[in-house]
């Protein structure tokens, strides 16, 4: 009886264990936000020029999935795999299911038009792979991405789509 006792609790602790192990994990990249799409390639010869320069044809969009919160973006960091970032430092509101296009180059942020420039007219992604990775103001990952022009970029436009 002892051992048909022990065995039952050892089980039920090791279920309980699994079950309480197992939510950190799943909730390690849970985020309202996600990438939904990066047009890393500009259209045209790339040139960082501020003012005549294509960099603002490069961006990369962000999505709100929730269905009934909306979401600051200030405080949140967007980083490639080399190490260069972008962190949102004005209160930018996504609306469930809005999204914003981050911009490279100068411009006007704006929430009606779901914008918002990185003031910098250095090119950020790679146009033959990276990683982006999207962090909480808590420094928590939100959500991650690599790509590959030549695995995911079936029409060549430099345009890929993560999330619907």
């Amino acid at each position: 009886m002892r051992i048909r006792m022990f065995v039952t609790t050892a089980l039920a602790t090791g279920t309980l264990a699994a079950l309480a192990a197992a939510p950190a994990q799943a909730t390690e990249y849970s985020s309202a936000l996600k990438v939904r799409g990066i047009q890393y390639d500009a259209p045209g010869s790339d040139s960082n020029n501020c003012r005549t320069g294509n960099t603002d044809e490069e961006y990369l969009t962000i999505k709100n999935y929730s269905s009934g919160t909306t979401v600051n973006l200030k405080g949140y960091v967007v980083k490639d795999k080399a190490g260069n970032k972008f962190t949102f430092t004005a209160n930018h509101y996504l609306q469930p299911g809005d999204y914003v296009k981050l911009r490279g180059g100068n411009g006007t942020d704006s929430d009606t038009n779901n914008v918002v420039y990185r003031d910098n007219c250095n090119f950020m992604w790679n146009n033959d792979k990276d990683t982006i990775y999207l962090y909480k103001p808590s420094g928590a990952g939100a959500d991650s991405h690599a790509y590959t022009k030549s695995q995911n970029d079936r029409d060549g436009n430099g345009y890929i789509t993560y999330h619907n």
